[in-house]
């Protein structure tokens, strides 16, 4: 996809809204060339916060009024009874529409996935969406899914959250060839559910020579494959203990640094290593998950992110756009039909 992009933007929806929204979109308008934003919420509290733009800021931006705002506390079928009017309907709405290319929320997932599943409706060959992150690992980086958009997923739903994270990670990630496994307590096949069993005699015939099989939790964070597959109720779970365990470390280093002057020294000597530690854990370098599935691209940010972390989940939404996720999502899951088509006997 050529040309120049427009990203909606729900300017109401997080904890640090519309703060942190309208400044982690001037920063990202001072690194994007090519994307206006179509800006949803109150206007009297936005046009202050637009006033003083950075001056190597690139890209229009146009606000769209509403003072409607779908809380976090609120239930997500209330988008659907009396939302429709508020700010991050009328962003996803300007995707449905064709007015935008892809659109960001910080707001209530849930509600947000209800208005993005209505809105856009789901790609043709998929029955769920799947919301996916990519993590840091030991050996480079990962595409984690589902984080919380299934609980309970069947055979067919892992096989076709294989088939999307491995095409979102050639994009996000940069490879050829993503190497894919189910998350399961076990590596041994012959002893994991028979949900898990069934997915995997069909990807190991889907993906010849890049799905791995069945990874354990600790092969998540140490990078044995690009793409873990698992359902919304554990992978949401992992999420959020990769994150707890963030902080937790960031929280022992501060303490072991300035338990004595001695540490403190050699926090001095270690400065620009732990720096880089640090900032690649930095989870708002990370932040920005997509609902993939959707004939649409919607980005969830996390609701608590800063500017810097808003501006990611922008970056994200832009190069999926740009480079044509869905396109790529459509063509690889007809031929996997395909597949099992010419094969039946495998599947």
């Amino acid at each position: 996809m050529g040309g120049r992009l427009t990203i909606s933007l729900d300017a109401m929806g997080g904890d640090n809204a519309p703060e942190a929204i309208v400044e982690g979109m001037q920063i990202a308008r001072t690194q994007l060339d090519n994307v206006d934003f179509l800006l949803f919420g109150d206007r009297a509290k936005l046009e202050p916060l637009l006033a003083d733009s950075p001056k190597k800021a690139r890209g229009n931006v146009e606000i769209r009024h509403t003072d409607q705002v779908i809380s976090g506390e609120d239930k997500p079928s209330r988008v659907l009874r009396t939302g429709r009017t508020s700010s991050m309907w009328l962003a996803v709405d300007a995707v449905a529409r064709g007015e935008a290319a892809a659109t960001v929320s910080a707001g209530n997932t849930g509600a947000f996935m209800v208005a993005a599943k209505f809105l856009l409706r789901m790609l043709p060959g998929i029955a769920r969406p799947a919301l996916v992150q990519i993590i840091p690992t030991e050996r480079a980086r990962t595409v984690l899914l589902d984080l919380g958009a299934n609980i309970d997923c069947d055979a067919n739903n892992l096989v076709e959250f294989a088939v999307m994270g491995q095409a979102f990670a050639r994009i996000a990630l940069n490879l050829e060839q993503p190497t894919v496994g189910l998350l399961n307590m076990t590596s041994d096949e012959s002893a994991v559910d028979p949900t898990v069993r069934a997915a995997a005699a069909i990807l190991r015939q889907a993906m010849p020579g890049s799905f791995h099989g069945c990874v354990e939790g600790n092969d998540i964070l140490a990078g044995t494959v690009d793409v873990v597959v698992t359902n919304g109720y554990s992978g949401n779970i992992v999420l959020k203990t990769i994150e707890g365990m963030t902080k937790l470390y960031l929280r022992f280093l501060r303490s072991a640094v300035s338990a004595s002057w001695m540490a403190s020294v050699g926090y001095l000597l270690a400065r620009r290593s732990l720096q880089r530690v640090r900032q690649e854990t930095d989870p708002r370098k990370y932040n920005g998950g997509m609902f993939l599935g959707l004939n649409g691209i919607a980005v969830k940010s996390h609701g608590s992110t800063d500017a810097i972390g808003y501006a990611s989940a922008i970056r994200i939404a832009a190069k999926l756009a740009s480079l044509g996720i869905n396109e790529r999502i459509s063509s690889e899951m007809a031929n996997l039909k395909a597949a099992s088509v010419s094969e039946p006997a495998s599947v």
